[in-house]
């Protein structure tokens, strides 16, 4: 079993909500978009897995990856900064989303918070809307989440108020 702290789009702001949210959490996964500080702050604090997103300099892109592809408790996880969301992928990654479609797949980038699943791939998508005070959001935002016995479960959004 494996408790998920998932944020995207701090744009070097990291509020310090997250660390008490994020407490029980055994990884944080971040949708990319981290801006200047955050992913040391956030490595220093739990186990941390990312992808780099457009505003990120080359530090980040040196240290996290476009695409990030891996299995966390059984299950097909794929994360990356600019994918879409069912029925509208991006489409630098829709031939391979409906040839090899994960399980889980995670995004960033608009700043929406959004969790829908694809029947057509037998897909949950997460983006987890935007952590920063950075974009036209309104509520800082976050996802916990379980992932046991194949299974994703227990999710919770969290607001962490206006940005």
């Amino acid at each position: 079993m494996k408790k998920i702290g998932l944020i995207s789009d701090t744009h070097g702001y990291l509020d310090d909500a997250v660390f008490k949210h994020f407490d029980a959490c055994d990884e944080i996964w971040h949708a990319g978009d981290f801006g200047a500080d955050v992913a040391d702050k956030l490595a220093a604090f739990k186990p941390l897995k990312g992808v780099y997103g457009n505003i990120d300099e080359a530090t980040i892109r040196a240290e996290f990856p476009e695409h990030l592809r891996f299995t966390c408790e059984n299950v097909d996880v794929w994360m990356t900064h600019i994918g879409g969301y069912p029925g509208r992928y991006a489409a630098n990654i829709k031939s391979e989303i409906y040839t090899n479609p994960p399980k889980l797949f995670i995004t960033g980038h608009s700043h929406i918070l959004k969790v829908m699943f694809d029947p057509k791939i037998q897909c949950l998508h997460i983006n987890p809307g935007a952590a920063g005070k950075s974009g036209w959001h309104k509520i800082k935002t976050l996802v916990r989440f379980v992932i046991s016995e194949e299974k994703i479960h227990t999710l919770e959004v969290i607001e962490m108020g206006n940005r």
